[in-house]
């Protein structure tokens, strides 16, 4: 378990770039207060009936505040960067010295689409922080990912495009140690109505017989499984391997989804929030403020442990 409190390297990492966020809040608020400033004069004047010295008064303070903020844009940049990769980095380098993050690569829109496991093509699709490295035997990676689809809306004044999530949050994928002849897939069980439309158009045919019935009652409940080899989807999710699913799940807010797929196991983890952003108006030397990230760090090294993929049990062919 990763301890920020007693990793040094990582306290001396949050000094040096607090120093930066302090410079870059400053001069942030500086621009917000003119930026409201502006904002005020114009609607005060309206408000007075002196339309046109309001505009010249309140762009004045409005394009200060435009000319601060644009100045201070790669400062910024540069920062979120900074803590990404020397903060973020060094936490995983103290777990794991095998663990990297990128912070501008992720699962591109092709490998999201072959893991089987989402119901629709993405319209629109951000992928970010991809980190990877190995547990042990197993190499494994995981990023944010957020997939949306749209719509089009007919309204009175014309076609309004609506955007709806697909996925938001993290995709894990991590290596089986097995070439599997077929597909598994593990959905949460409510989402049995959609199910077999997507099977349907899928780029894969589950057939009539794709279901697969398992031995373990709480695991049914919780999940629906399907499988175009129905012996393979038994020896890869033993009972064993069905319980650990399931303690896995019982530490996730949202019930997980997940794919055998190509030698690899994919686990989709919907989350709300964007992890691993480096704050501006908040201190880094607050103990508590990583505590999320850190905890999502931990919790996806440990999949590996938690579901014994270190125990091969199989070879490739």
């Amino acid at each position: 378990m990763l301890n920020l409190e007693s990793n040094t390297a990582l306290q001396n990492v949050l000094a040096t770039l607090e120093v930066e966020r302090q410079k870059i809040a400053s001069t942030q608020k500086k621009g917000y207060i003119f930026l409201a400033l502006g904002i005020i004069i114009i609607i005060a004047s309206f408000s007075l009936n002196f339309p046109v010295p309001a505009a010249i008064a309140g762009l004045i303070p409005a394009i200060y505040a435009g000319i601060i903020l644009y100045q201070i844009a790669d400062e910024l940049k540069a920062y979120k960067e900074a803590f990404k990769i020397n903060v973020i980095g060094t936490a995983l380098k103290s777990l794991d010295q095998s663990l990297v993050i990128e912070p501008y690569k992720g699962i591109l829109d092709y490998e999201f689409e072959s893991t089987q496991i989402f119901s629709q093509s993405p319209d629109r699709y951000n992928t970010e922080d991809l980190v990877s490295g190995h547990a042990g035997k197993t190499a494994f990676y995981f990023a944010e990912v957020h997939a949306e689809y749209k719509t089009e809306v007919q309204t009175k004044n014309g076609t309004r495009t609506e955007w709806h999530d697909i996925f938001k949050g993290i995709l894990f994928a991590a290596d089986f140690n097995k070439n599997f002849n077929g597909v598994t897939i593990l959905k949460p069980k409510d989402l049995l109505g959609t199910m077999s439309a997507w099977f349907s158009k899928n780029l894969f045919s589950f057939g009539d017989n794709d279901f697969v019935t398992l031995e373990n009652a709480e695991f049914s409940k919780t999940f629906i499984t399907h499988a175009t080899d129905q012996v393979e989807a038994r020896y890869i999710l033993t009972p064993a391997m069905m319980e650990r699913i399931l303690a896995l799940n019982k530490n996730t807010k949202s019930t997980v989804s997940l794919s055998f797929i190509n030698s690899r196991m994919y686990i989709a983890f919907p989350l709300s929030r964007n992890y691993f952003e480096a704050p501006v108006f908040k201190t880094l030397l607050n103990p508590d403020f990583l505590d999320q990230d850190i905890t999502v760090i931990n919790f996806m090294y440990n999949i590996i442990q938690e579901l014994d993929l270190n125990t091969r049990i199989w070879g490739k062919n």
